[in-house]
């Protein structure tokens, strides 16, 4: 898996939800992240901003929950992902997966 690819898919995926009112960071092992601006249209960028809440989470494991094939909430249960910041945000997330 690739960054580019996983932004690509972000980006299709939040161009079709609603927007979050938020801000949100995906943080990968290696340094990387994808930042979602909430509060213009669900924005995705590579950006290393700071976010209401930070995701931290394997890439591979973040394209299977945007593919349909990770439940998020299984992926927080094992500990495939934490979440740092502000729950409530986190939980507006659904809305990126489905």
């Amino acid at each position: 898996m690739s960054l580019d690819i996983a932004t690509q898919k972000a980006t299709e995926k939040a161009s079709a939800a609603s927007a979050i009112d938020a801000t949100v960071k995906f943080a990968f092992p290696d340094g990387n992240v994808i930042y979602v601006d909430g509060y213009n249209g669900n924005a995705i960028s590579n950006e290393d901003k700071e976010a209401e809440c930070t995701v931290k989470v394997a890439l591979e494991d973040l394209m299977s929950m945007l593919h349909g094939e990770l439940n998020p909430m299984t992926a927080f249960m094992e500990g495939k992902m934490t979440i740092e910041g502000n729950m409530g945000t986190a939980m507006k997330l659904q809305s990126l997966f489905s």
